[in-house]
């Protein structure tokens, strides 16, 4: 074939039709014509089994052929390839869904157990409380200062068990002051001589601290009070404050106020205001 025509097929996808010498038939090869050496005869063909040379003496003819079917094996690998890919991008999807709802269904479990944490201490703290139901006070020999004074409490409807040890009382007056639980001021009234008043034994035996407060129990069927600072259900206890050591003083005089809380370390709180009359007609005052 001559050279003028062989440039036309450089670098084209072609069939090589060629003869070898003493052969009947012909062999049809495909293929990107890439070189032609006419020095020696040959054209260097990059078919889908990789380069090759073909004699140009053997060629017969050379025909432009579709290339889209050039190197099948080639786009098979391709796909294959393809395939390989897709499939790790879906076990990676999995993954990270199946990671994502392992965390939601933790997240729901710990909100679960937070939420009825929070609803078991709201209905502890709404179903809960204490409730001053009288304030009696209790002045000096001569009537001329208010020295003692001693809050009727009691546990509010359906409340549960209480533990006066852990209450707090604050009272206002010219500061605030803070009152806790002298252990050693719990008294059953069971241990009261029947010749003496409540507040008369009280002066005698109480030795309360100004930051101090202690307990009489009126009524403790189980000795919940006097035993272990409890108080239940049915349970009424009077809580002594001595007014005259907290406020560093001779006692609360006439026409005078404050105000105070009790606090217990759950539920509702109570709250009390005291105003003095301007003249005591004796040494017991009911304020309540």
């Amino acid at each position: 074939m001559e050279k003028k025509y062989m440039e036309r097929f450089k670098g084209r996808y072609c069939k090589f039709v060629t003869k070898e010498p003493g052969e009947n038939r012909a062999t049809v090869t495909m293929g990107l014509l890439e070189d032609v050496d006419y020095d020696d005869g040959f054209i260097i063909v990059d078919s889908k089994q990789g380069l090759g040379a073909l004699s140009i003496s053997t060629i017969v003819a050379i025909k432009p052929a579709n290339q889209k079917n050039k190197h099948s094996n080639r786009i098979n690998d391709d796909h294959a390839v393809v395939g390989i890919e897709t499939l790790i991008v879906f076990i990676a999807m999995i993954l990270v869904a199946a990671v994502t709802a392992t965390v939601l269904i933790q997240t729901t479990d710990t909100l679960q157990q937070r939420a009825r944490y929070i609803s078991d201490q709201t209905i502890k703290e709404v179903s809960s409380g204490i409730q001053i139901s009288d304030v009696i006070g209790y002045t000096n020999t001569g009537q001329t200062h208010l020295e003692y004074l001693a809050l009727q409490v009691r546990t509010t409807a359906g409340s549960k068990d209480m533990d006066l040890s852990l209450c707090t009382i604050t009272m206002l007056y010219d500061k605030l002051y803070a009152l806790t639980f002298n252990e050693s001021a719990a008294i059953d009234i069971d241990n009261k001589p029947d010749n003496q008043g409540v507040f008369e034994w009280i002066s005698n035996n109480f030795s309360l601290e100004s930051s101090e407060f202690g307990i009489f129990a009126l009524h403790d069927e189980d000795d919940s009070l006097t035993n272990t600072n409890g108080i239940n259900s049915g349970d009424i206890v009077l809580v002594i404050i001595n007014v005259s050591n907290v406020f560093n003083s001779s006692g609360l005089p006439p026409r005078d106020s404050f105000s105070g809380t009790l606090q217990p370390e759950s539920g509702m709180k109570a709250s009390f205001d005291i105003v003095t009359p301007a003249v005591f007609p004796q040494r017991t005052v009911d304020f309540y």
